[in-house]
């Protein structure tokens, strides 16, 4: 079955095809890797992290920040890069965050974060790319 509210949609099958076990798991059935087990988590190179599942640019490196979560955190997403929905699962409300142009589950929000936005996205490594600046 196909979600045809976004830009870029793919059968079940072919997500899987895609994605790594553990992308998918995160990704298409909103999971979560364990913290401080990203790669990613420790990149401080200038350039763009961008959705794993459809190559959309979604954080710029000027906006990551250490938070000592054990993800990747960014004080603010690239406009109209990413979508945001209440999430209630676990018995609490938080704000889950996606890709808008594939739908794919990327982290949440917090309004945790430092100056100036005083957010937090709290980004699944696993559900990014990074692009190093030329």
């Amino acid at each position: 079955m196909l979600d045809e509210s976004y830009e870029v949609t793919r059968t079940d099958e072919e997500w899987r095809a895609l994605l790594t076990p553990e992308q998918y798991q995160v990704m298409r059935r909103h999971g979560t890797e364990r913290p401080g087990s990203c790669a990613l988590l420790h990149e401080k190179r200038r350039g763009v992290f961008s959705c794993a599942g459809c190559g959309q640019k979604l954080f710029a490196s000027g906006e990551k920040f250490e938070s000592g979560t054990g993800w990747p955190s960014y004080g603010a997403p690239l406009e109209g890069s990413v979508g945001v929905t209440e999430d209630r699962s676990y018995g609490m409300v938080r704000t889950e965050v996606h890709c808008a142009r594939c739908g794919s589950h990327l982290g949440h929000v917090f309004p945790d974060g430092p100056p100036p936005t005083g957010l937090r996205y709290c980004i699944n490594g696993v559900a990014l790319e990074f692009e190093p600046e030329e």
